[in-house]
């Protein structure tokens, strides 16, 4: 277990009686490695939790939001971005201790969820993690409208909203390639005839 004083560790070795609850509020450091590729909140900054507690026979259920900023990229014009987002937690923390009643659930499933530590300490650092990480977009946008790039010269559409390129009537592609194939050789033809009409000359009286 982390440092009791760590802002993601909460103290609830006195919240035993079912039907308790409490709000907390507080601000927590982005852990390192948060986010993807495209996208990711800094490391060390500021994480807002607010969450309700609530007591049940089993344990204590977490529940409420974290707020971040994230800053990355624009997926479609690559241009830097920064926004605020907000992500929902919600986990279930078991007691440990064997004088608290058992959940008469699945096992298995018990064993997945996270437990209380025998000095009523739970560490919601790896949900915080989970739910930021899952709120976080594959697909970043700087905005929702934006055109992204030209796909012929990579100019940033958002700039100059009249921008486009000249395209060739692909019925005429055939013809214009057949005439660039055609000139060199009717130019040659051109100038071999002026060359013997100018070799011939007038005849010698």
């Amino acid at each position: 277990m982390k440092d009791p004083a760590d802002p993601y560790v909460l103290d609830v070795h006195n919240f035993r009686r079912a039907g308790d609850s409490k709000q907390v509020r507080r601000a927590a450091p982005a852990p390192a490695d948060l986010g993807n590729p495209v996208i990711s909140v800094p490391v060390g900054s500021e994480v807002d939790l607010d969450l309700l507690l609530e007591s049940v026979v089993e344990g204590v259920l977490v529940d409420g939001r974290a707020r971040y900023r994230a800053v990355g990229q624009c997926s479609r014009c690559l241009e830097p971005l920064a926004e605020d987002r907000e992500a929902a937690v919600s986990q279930l923390f078991l007691w440990q201790a064997p004088d608290h009643v058992a959940t008469g659930g699945d096992a298995d499933e018990d064993e997945a969820l996270p437990l209380i530590s025998a000095m009523g300490l739970l560490d919601l650092e790896p949900e915080v993690r989970d739910a930021i990480v899952l709120d976080l977009p594959l697909a970043p946008v700087c905005d929702d409208d934006c055109p992204g790039l030209c796909a012929e010269c990579g100019a940033r559409l958002a700039d100059d909203p009249g921008h486009g390129h000249e395209q060739a009537d692909p019925r005429w592609a055939g013809l214009a390639a057949a005439l660039d194939r055609s000139e060199p050789a009717e130019g040659g033809e051109s100038a071999d005839r002026a060359e013997r009409a100018d070799g011939a000359g007038p005849a010698d009286d």
